[in-house]
Order: structure tokens, then sequence, then C-alpha cells
């Protein structure tokens, strides 16, 4: 049988694990410079801490994982009889991997409460995993990048990750990032004044799929759910509305004006915008986006999501929002919460595709010991150890070489692993034959002398 991964999943080779491990590294040591420490928490999760978290679609893209042993012995049959799928599967699988970090961290910090000192900042940097159609920049299995704050309602944490947004993709040399912002409460105020607060969830979800759909199509979506032509002309102004972010703030706060939320919402929005003008950013832009919904139940505040530069065709590379109740759902009150999500895999192809990668360092040996002689195996395995307890990357070629051919092949690896220093000989002495692969120097050196040397 030929092999195989399963569809949306990769494999990685050492390249591209060191460009990823670039991308890591860039948002971790940004993730510290603002304050936030890393956690961890398990692949998955209790079935019940995860489902009725992220909506009705949400849901249906949850791995779930089938329990131990015979786990069809105790499923009632009319059940299977009957093919109800929902309810059996809830018999059959008690656990589930991860969707995403922010849930499991909700968790994490309702069970962990006597142990960490609010307001509480971590990242966490995991993989997650979704039962999702596999396409350009969306897989199976991919890593998130998290930072959240919880026990704060201040504003100024809204505005402390858009800089943190700003400064990651400033580092990483992507130039043309925007950061789209908007409120979940400007939304249930839309959804208020035009009379469809009952259907809140189906307006977002829909108004959130218009950049994939266009607006026919969210029209064609809202209709479906119930929701009336005269609701949807009402909001259809949002749709095309231009400007600059205080003209846009100007039109919602006239069109919310009889709703208190929208308003708060409004003002919410209107005082991270203003503080971003007075500070700048690096090379980010900050745009409100009406329409941005990011259809995801829990999201009280402010909801955030990152377009790559239009250059590059790719969906969203982060986002995230305030959730002022997500702890409530593990029985923790009146703790709001706030954080953002960076795309690695989507950053890692649009990096590639614009070339914007550093140079990467392949972890390689800086010295390699040819294995042309056996004679001298202890001096050099004497040798590699002394240079490694120098913090000196050495291995030796494990097999012998028996012909010319074989001593080509060794040479071979040292070029192509771009080792910087070959030795191919150890004469009487104890003195090592070294040469220098960059302009290819030999000379004869002892082995303090080859330490002083290389480092």
């Amino acid at each position: 049988m030929k092999p195989s991964i399963p569809k949306g999943t990769r494999d990685f080779s050492p390249t591209e694990v060191a460009k990823r491990t670039y991308i890591f590294n860039t948002i971790r040591a940004t993730f510290e410079a603002f304050g936030f420490q890393p956690i961890e928490t398990p692949s998955f999760e209790n079935s019940s801490t995860l489902m009725g978290k992220y909506g009705e679609e949400g849901d249906r893209l949850i791995f779930k994982i089938l329990n131990s042993g015979d786990y069809l012995k105790k499923v009632d049959a009319t059940l299977l009889e009957n093919k109800e799928s929902n309810k059996v599967t809830s018999e059959i699988s008690e656990k589930a991997l991860r969707y995403d970090l922010t849930v499991p961290f909700a968790r994490y910090v309702v069970q962990h409460q006597n142990e960490i000192t609010f307001p509480f900042k971590r990242y966490q940097i995991q993989p997650v995993w979704r039962a999702d159609r596999p396409q350009k920049g969306r897989f199976r299995e991919f890593y998130q990048c998290d930072a959240d704050v919880v026990g704060s309602t201040s504003l100024l944490q809204e505005v402390d990750f858009v800089q943190l947004y700003d400064a990651v993709f400033s580092k990483l040399g992507l130039e043309g990032t925007t950061i789209k912002i908007n409120n979940r409460k400007i939304l249930s105020g839309i959804a208020e004044v035009i009379g469809v607060k009952d259907k809140l969830i189906d307006f977002t979800v829909a108004l959130d799929k218009l950049d994939k759909i266009g607006k026919e199509g969210v029209v064609t979506e809202m209709l479906s759910k119930g929701i009336t032509e005269d609701a949807i002309d009402k909001v259809s102004p949002l749709f095309d509305v231009e400007g600059s972010n205080a003209d846009k703030l100007a039109a919602l706060a006239n069109m919310l004006k009889d709703s208190e939320e929208g308003t708060n919402g409004v003002d919410e929005l209107r005082f991270v915008c203003d503080t971003i003008a007075n500070l700048g950013l690096q090379t980010a832009t900050l745009e409100v986006d009406v329409t941005l919904a990011r259809g995801l139940n829990y999201y009280t505040g402010a909801i955030f999501e990152v377009a790559a530069p239009k250059k590059v065709k790719m969906g969203s590379i982060g986002g995230g929002g305030r959730y002022d109740d997500l702890t409530g759902i593990f029985g923790l009150k009146d703790v709001s919460g706030i954080g953002i999500s960076f795309g690695l895999d989507r950053i890692y192809l649009v990096l590639e595709e614009l070339g914007l990668f550093e140079a990467v360092e392949l972890p390689t040996p800086k010295v390699l010991f040819l294995n042309f002689d056996s004679a001298n195996d202890i001096e050099k395995l004497k040798a590699v150890k002394a240079l490694r307890e120098n913090n000196i990357k050495s291995e030796i070629y494990p097999d012998l070489a028996m012909s010319n051919n074989q001593q080509k092949k060794q040479w071979k690896y040292a070029n192509n692993r771009g080792v910087q220093y070959v030795i191919s000989k150890i004469d009487n002495d104890c003195k090592f034959l070294l040469k220098d692969m960059t302009n290819g120097e030999q000379n004869s050196c002892t082995l303090t002398e080859l330490i002083n040397t290389v480092q």
C-alpha cells in the first residue's frame, strides 16, 4: 500500500521546520515583551468542555475521539437502528480534539483560579484540529499562537493587542497588513434596531460571510433564517459604508442612537481607534469593519481580524476579541477576558509567497570528522566530545570509507549539510588536518587550536 497522510495534514522538511521556528520565536519573543506567560493544555478535552461553545457550525467541525474498548456495546439499539448519529456520538465519544486554544484556556483559568494572579496574561502555542474542508491556507491540523488576558475590563487591553499584532508583523517584515476591528455590542445594537434581536446568532453568522459569498449571498442566507426583507433593507447600508474610521463611527452612532448597547459599542470602538491614532502603528493599518462578526458565540465586545497584504490572496491571518462571560460557562462568573490568535500556517504561506523569510539556519554540524581511517577513532571521539563541551556542533561521519567513491560521498555529505569545517585526517602527533569549506584553506592544528579557530 502506498504510504499517505490524512487530507488537511502535512509533513514538514528540515527547512520548513526552521522557517516555522523562526515565526514561532518571533511571536514568542513579542508575547513575552508584552508581559505574557506561557502555558500548555492537553491536545484533547472532555467533549462537554468543547461542545456548545462555538455555535452549531463550530460544533460540527470538532473531531470526536471514540471511547476505548467495545464502544457500541452500551448504545441503545434503537438509536443505532434509527441512525440518530448525534445521539449515538454522545454515547460512544466522551473526548474530542481541541478546536481552538481559547475554550481550553477558559477551562484552565477556572480549574486553576486559586493559583493564578489576576489579571492573568498567558500565551499558548500549540496545534488544534478542525474537521474542515481542506483548501489553500486551511488545514485540519494547524498551530495557533494565542495571547489572552483575563481579569481586566480595561479597554487598554484592546489597545495593547492592536500594538502586539503590529509589532509581530513588523518584526516579520510583513508590511501592509490590515487589523480589522468591530464590536459585538454594535452588532447586537444593529440587530435590535432592525427588529431581529431574537435572531442575533443567525444574523451575525450570515454577516460574517460577506467577504466569502458577497452581499447577495448574505441576503439569501438571512432570508433563509427567517430575517425579513424589511429588516435586511434597514441593515443593507452597512454593506457599503466607506470613509475613514471616524466617518464609519459617525454613521454607526447615528444608526444606533436608540440602542444603549449599540451606543456603548461605538464608544468603546472610538476609544480604541482614537488611542491608536495618537500612538501610531509601525506597519499595520487599523480599520473599522462594520460587517466583521467572527461567528463565534462567546465574543461580547471588541472583535479583531487581520487581513494579509492585498497582493496576497489569503484569508485572515489572525483574529480574536473580548469574551466577558466565557469562564462563566465553567462556573467562574464576572471574569472578563480578551484574546487574539495568530494563524501560523497562513502567515508562513504569506511570507513564503512574498519572499520575506530571512535566511534560516538549519541544525547542522559546524565541524565534521570524515571517516577515512578507523585507527584514530578514539581521538576523533574525544575531539568531538571536547568541541561539544565548548558548544560547538560536531559529528563524525559514521561509516568507514573503503574506496575513493565512498570518500567522495563523505565530502558530498559535508557540502550538502553546509558544514563549515571538515577534518579529514589525524596524524601521529594527534594534529588535525582542518579544511575551511568556505574558502578552501587547509591547515594542521592541535585540539586547542581547533577549538579556538572554530569559535
